[in-house]
């Protein structure tokens, strides 16, 4: 299918006039967004998880009930040094049902959607760390070249830990985010700030149920037709089974505002991930993933279902 036949589809299934360039960017930035998001197993704030979220993680002993018998005191233990840098590489293959997220006539095709994050993270005060991200993911489809495209963000922010209120973690990032299609022609760039609230809750030692909220406004995007602004509640339960295998369930439900069309979307989204570290720095995952979109404009309702794996490498310095 040539690149000129893949815009022909795009405007016939959404309705649009395909006479002006700013109709195809608008479609192509739109979806392209969409894909980005739904192909991420994880809830959107990651990458950046500098440290242990625990209370011992900040280099204090864990209170128990005999705290006020003992007096005042801190108790340290042992801590590994902080190493502030981190770069990771990810390999991920998926099979897709619905390359173009449309409510019909789906065609399926399978995606290599390889990443690399490098950041930088800080520590400012006792709980208080930066963080600075560059992250680039590629997505290359196997019969659908036309389909390809590149996303590229920008990061810097603030992370902020509260052991004392249930191990609250509170961010505030600026994110730029740029598409570009495979030759690396830019469809479109965006300007956001994201404010996030993240909270634990623990099962034992092995279990972990992690809940949170997350607000992504959007300040300024070129074109402004896919410009929106996503507010999400997100679930995250990770199971422990040993020291090298654990799974996770995540669950995510985004409100999606455009500024442009009067357009307002809901989508549910659903990943299942199983991770297998083979050595510190190197892990292997099998994932699924399944999404549906519910637009006020039916043109864009969708659901997709993702499955595939991935081989990634990290190393902290």
């Amino acid at each position: 299918m040539t690149r000129r036949n893949v815009a022909i589809v795009l405007c016939l299934v959404t309705g649009t006039l395909c006479g002006g360039k700013a109709s195809g960017q608008t479609e192509q930035g739109s979806q392209a967004v969409d894909r980005s998001q739904i192909f991420r197993s994880e809830s959107s704030i990651i990458p950046g998880e500098p440290i242990s979220q625990s209370s011992s993680g900040f280099g204090y002993a864990a209170p128990s009930a005999n705290d006020a018998d003992l007096g005042v005191q801190a108790i340290l233990k042992r801590q590994e040094q902080y190493r502030p840098f981190s770069f990771s590489a990810s390999l991920p293959y998926y099979w897709t049902s619905n390359v173009a997220l449309v409510p019909a006539g789906e065609v399926s095709d399978g995606v290599l959607a390889p990443s690399f994050v490098f950041a930088y993270q800080p520590r400012l005060m006792k709980t208080l760390y930066g963080e600075f991200i560059a992250s680039q993911q590629l997505f290359y489809y196997d019969r659908l070249g036309a389909f390809n495209f590149t996303s590229f963000d920008a990061i810097a922010g603030v992370v902020y830990y509260l052991p004392n209120y249930h191990n609250l973690t509170l961010r505030l990032r600026y994110d730029y985010n740029r598409l570009t299609t495979d030759e690396w022609d830019e469809f479109f760039a965006n300007h956001s700030i994201v404010v996030s609230a993240d909270t634990p809750f623990r099962f034992g030692r092995a279990m972990q149920l992690n809940l949170g909220a997350l607000a992504n406004v959007s300040v300024a995007a070129d074109p402004s037709g896919p410009q929106r602004s996503d507010f999400e509640v997100y679930g995250d339960y990770h199971v422990q089974f040993s020291r090298s295998f654990s799974m996770d369930a995540v669950g995510r439900v985004l409100f999606k505002e455009y500024y442009e069309g009067g357009r307002s979307d809901v989508s549910e989204m659903l990943a299942l991930a199983a991770d297998y570290r083979v050595r510190e720095w190197l892990t292997v995952s099998a994932i699924s993933t399944f999404a549906w979109n519910q637009s006020n404009h039916s043109v864009f309702d969708y659901s997709v279902v993702n499955l595939g794996g991935s081989l990634a490498v990290t190393f902290k310095f």
